[in-house]
């Protein structure tokens, strides 16, 4: 196991539990998409990790794309306002669309997010969440993949990041209140 970052109070999940949960749902994915090519839609940057291993878990065809979308900016909560950085690339009108993401929180981005994918007229559309924080929901939206639910802590590793750190960790963490207090 690697060491525990000196800014995190504990390891919330370790490299081997998101590797053997990942391999689920790659699993789940293509038994559900059997004969399907799905589009699966990363969130960066923050799904970026996981969207990697999640597709290299999947035994069928899949198109990859990457939309960028913030709420946050630096702070360590949502401004409520959210706004288009990267759109897709390709057209996703008749295709199957799965959006990956890194955590589903209060939901205000991905509640957004879905209503303009939703727009674009895709055959389907469902949402993959490596986290799942329900305590925090203010919007009317659910996963329809969820690799963990997780308590109401700061989270960081494995793509999640505070202020563009912590990205780089081999699992997730809770981030101690001090680190980002200051906000």
């Amino acid at each position: 196991m690697s060491t525990l970052h000196p800014d995190l109070e504990k390891v919330l999940l370790t490299e081997e539990e998101l590797k053997a949960r990942v391999a689920q749902l790659g699993e789940e994915i293509s038994r559900d998409y059997a004969g399907k090519e799905p589009v699966l839609v990363a969130i960066l940057r923050g799904s970026y990790v996981f969207m990697a291993d999640l597709s290299r878990a999947l035994d069928i065809l899949c198109r990859v794309d990457f939309m960028s979308v913030s709420s946050y900016g630096a702070s360590a909560t949502s401004s409520g306002q959210v706004n288009i950085i990267k759109d897709l690339s390709d057209s996703i009108e008749g295709r199957d669309v799965i959006v990956v993401e890194d955590i589903l929180d209060t939901g205000n981005t991905l509640h957004y997010l879905f209503q303009i994918l939703q727009a674009r007229h895709p055959a389907s559309l469902k949402l993959c969440v490596l986290l799942d924080k329900p305590s925090r929901r203010t919007k009317p939206i659910s996963a329809d993949y969820v690799g963990f639910t997780v308590p109401d802590e700061f989270v960081v590793g494995y793509g999640l990041d505070y202020n563009e750190h912590y990205r780089n960790l081999p699992y997730i963490g809770v981030l101690k209140r001090e680190v980002y207090a200051k906000d």
